[in-house]
């Protein structure tokens, strides 16, 4: 049941093998461990690509393929996660982290006024990058983690659901 409701969601694997970003990793994408759905490889899957959407930085599915393919975890379900922060959910994701890592350093979150401009963007950064990256590393971790054992029950939990049908059933028919 896992397997079937995760394939339904999952892209086509020759259309992440062939996406312009990921080309670079060549050869390396035709490993099929990368493609396979059991517990472990989507729990890590669900690890790394959670853990690369917290993270501040463009183009997030590099490293996240770079993960999968260096932790053999499932490569669709990291670089899909990542796309859990997009044009639309970036500001209130990163504000919170932002907010985060100031109350992790004790600090007072400084106000500002958006503006949409090079000198404006490097003079912001410079005041709230450490915040930023502490608060991001703190939530992409426990969001890697909670990611990572939630899935991993909910496929046992699926696994185990099963089981107990098939034996219902078994037992019905020896009846």
């Amino acid at each position: 049941m896992a397997k079937r409701l995760i394939k339904r969601y999952l892209p086509d694997m020759h259309k992440v093998r062939d996406h312009r970003y990921l080309r670079l990793f060549g050869e390396m994408l035709h490993d099929p461990n990368l493609w396979h759905l059991n517990r472990h490889s989507v729990s890590d899957g669900f690890a790394i690509g959670l853990f690369m959407a917290f993270i501040p930085m463009p183009f997030q599915m590099i490293p996240a393929a770079a993960l999968a393919i260096l932790f053999r975890a499932n490569l669709p379900i990291a670089v899909a996660l990542v796309w859990i922060t997009n044009p639309i959910t970036i500001p209130p994701i990163f504000y919170f982290t932002y907010k985060v890592g100031t109350w992790v350093l004790h600090m007072t979150p400084q106000p500002f006024t958006f503006e949409m401009s090079w000198p404006w963007l490097v003079y912001e950064l410079g005041q709230i990058w450490f915040p930023l990256l502490l608060g991001s590393l703190l939530v992409a971790s426990a969001a890697s983690f909670i990611g990572y054992f939630s899935m991993h029950q909910l496929w046992r939990w699926h696994v185990v659901r099963d089981w107990e049908k098939r034996r219902k059933v078994r037992s019905k028919r020896k009846r």
